[in-house]
């Protein structure tokens, strides 16, 4: 099968949109569940402290079924992944409306309803795109960030506004509904493995193909040995360094800013903010990571991030705090679209989903690490600094070490053998 040819119309582009919008869905309904909190609480009769509980063994899940999604679709396809967390996700939703105790509700809500959303989440999505796409990879699988940043920001007022009219059972079967009709015809008309042989690949001697050069397809390498290298290692200090700090923001941002003197609606506006420049700037970033070498972006993003939180923590007027915002949210996504494509690049398409996998779930630890210490610190020290100081120290860390990650692909083990 012949590369795309640039004058016509490349059909991975179809899959990269199919893909956002379906990131959009799963990311926006796993991190927007704000809207939902409440009425939950208040119809099933459960303390906060109870459905909390819930949410987070929900969070795990959902971190846990990373890697085995990506096991999954390296073995079955992109389409049977999408197909069967469809079907988990419709049959937990079905179970939640209609159980009213708190196992029924873990274990639907919490364990059935988060292994689906893994199953159609980003990690399910990544292999496919970085099998089509070499020369644009950075910038195609940026569009999975952009789906995540609008995700969080359309579902929350979506739900909100949903449930201003419907019960919180009625939202959840109509989400339901909205995603089986995108994701089924999504997953059995658009979602094809089976791309050229060099997908978009660069001309040899091309700026792209100098930037990030294309890395074998991964052939030397089983999971357990990639893992073990340095650069995975490196990969997956940065996503706990990420997990950290955006769970933090979003679980404690708010508090902060009101315990160091802003009112709750500049407080909201400020969080806000990141989000909304965020979703402009991966488009950007995105075209960046094509036509520079991806490390040094992924380090500048980090460095910034780092500053960004070290800048919340000093704010003392609203104009510091609203700048602060729009400089972190040029850099607030980026770094899981960037570390998959390094993993691509420097692993091959053919690992790529499930060394994403576990790579994520050093993000989701990360993330419940944050959530606690963010409470603990401020209950016991009486400050905020415990915890987004070391969220700054910690993406200033994973900045440093992402200058340290190879410019091309790694060196075959010493004893090649078959994944």
């Amino acid at each position: 099968m012949p590369s795309a040819d640039p004058q016509r119309w490349y059909f991975g582009w179809n899959i990269v949109a199919a893909a956002t919008v379906l990131t959009a869905l799963t990311v926006g309904m796993r991190l927007g569940l704000g809207p939902l909190f409440l009425p939950m609480a208040e119809d099933l009769g459960f303390s906060r402290s109870l459905l909390s509980t819930i949410v987070a063994v929900g969070m795990l899940c959902y971190g846990a079924a990373m890697p085995l999604a990506g096991w999954l679709v390296a073995r079955r396809g992109t389409r049977h992944v999408l197909l069967w967390g469809t079907a988990m996700l419709v049959v937990a939703t079905l179970w939640a409306v209609n159980t009213r105790t708190p196992l029924g509700l873990m274990l639907s809500f919490g364990v059935l309803m988060s292994l689906g959303a893994g199953f159609t989440s980003p990690i399910a999505l990544t292999p496919i795109i970085s099998r089509w796409f070499n020369r644009r990879r950075g910038m195609a699988l940026f569009f999975l960030s952009t789906g995540s940043m609008a995700g969080i920001a359309i579902m929350t007022p979506a739900l909100g506004l949903a449930l201003q009219h419907l019960s919180w059972q009625a939202t959840l079967l109509g989400f339901a509904v909205l995603f089986s009709a995108i994701t089924v015809p999504s997953a059995l008309l658009v979602m094809r493995d089976q791309a050229p042989p060099d997908g978009d690949a660069p001309l040899p001697g091309s700026a792209a193909h100098a930037a990030n050069p294309v890395a074998p397809v991964g052939q030397h390498y089983t999971v357990l040995q990639a893992m073990r290298t340095a650069t995975f290692l490196k990969i997956t200090l940065g996503l706990f360094a990420c997990g950290f700090s955006m769970n933090l923001l979003g679980t404690h941002g708010m508090p902060m800013l009101m315990d160091h003197g802003f009112d709750a609606t500049t407080s909201a506006l400020g969080i806000g903010l990141i989000g909304v420049v965020a979703i402009p700037s991966t488009v950007v970033l995105g075209r960046l990571a094509d036509r520079m070498p991806r490390r040094k972006l992924l380090a500048a993003i980090y460095c910034v991030r780092g500053f960004g939180f070290f800048s919340l923590l000093l704010a003392g007027s609203t104009l510091e705090l609203y700048g602060t915002s729009v400089i972190g949210g040029i850099a607030w996504a980026g770094s899981i679209a960037l570390s998959s494509a390094i993993l691509a690049d420097i692993y091959g398409v053919r690992l790529v989903g499930v060394l994403y996998g576990w790579a994520y779930l050093g993000h989701q630890v990360g993330a419940a690490i944050s959530s606690w210490l963010g409470g603990w610190g401020f209950e016991h020290l009486g400050t905020h600094w415990l915890a987004f100081g070391l969220a700054g120290a910690l993406l200033m860390l994973a900045s440093g070490v992402a200058l340290l990650l190879p410019g091309k692909a790694a060196p075959a083990p010493a004893r090649a053998s078959t994944a």
